[in-house]
């Protein structure tokens, strides 16, 4: 997100259908992740590494670092307010995240058009050492997030 961008409408509706999704969203809620960046197309989450998040080697579950990505995927493709699922996506581990990491996960939108979309997003820790990769493929449904925030495009 750019400076520039903090005003503009469409930083605004992606303001507000962020917060409307965060307000439904247990999962997300429950796991302890934070929306800390979004914008058109972006998002960026954190999510503190527990006790309860470790698995046998002591490390952080992997599927618990797929969550984090796929929230921050999540909240970056429905940033327009247009209902948007994932189609697929895929993540690739690169190193273990410890309890009382804080990881971060930021989504970026790589290609849109028509109903579809890629996101990448990069998932590090507290000191910047990237933990994950991760690609989602976003398929847009009916539907606004907030009905009646913007006029919707098709």
């Amino acid at each position: 997100m750019h400076e520039a961008d903090q005003a503009s409408p469409a930083q605004a509706v992606a303001v507000a259908t962020s917060a409307a999704m965060y307000e439904r969203d247990e999962a997300t809620k429950s796991l302890g992740m934070q929306i800390v960046g979004i914008g058109p197309g972006y998002a960026r989450l954190s999510m503190p590494i527990r006790r309860d998040m470790l698995n046998g080697h002591k490390t952080c579950h992997g599927g618990f670092i797929f969550a984090l990505a796929d929230s921050a995927f999540a909240f970056s493709c429905n940033s327009y307010n247009l209902n948007t699922v994932a189609a697929g996506c895929s993540i690739e581990y690169l190193a273990p995240g410890r309890e009382g990491d804080v990881l971060t996960a930021e989504a970026v939108e790589q290609a849109r058009s028509g109903k579809s979309g890629v996101y990448d997003v990069i998932v590090t820790n507290q000191n910047g050492e990237r933990i994950a990769l991760f690609r989602g493929k976003s398929h847009q449904i009916k539907g606004e997030v907030v009905e009646g925030l913007v006029q919707r495009q098709t």
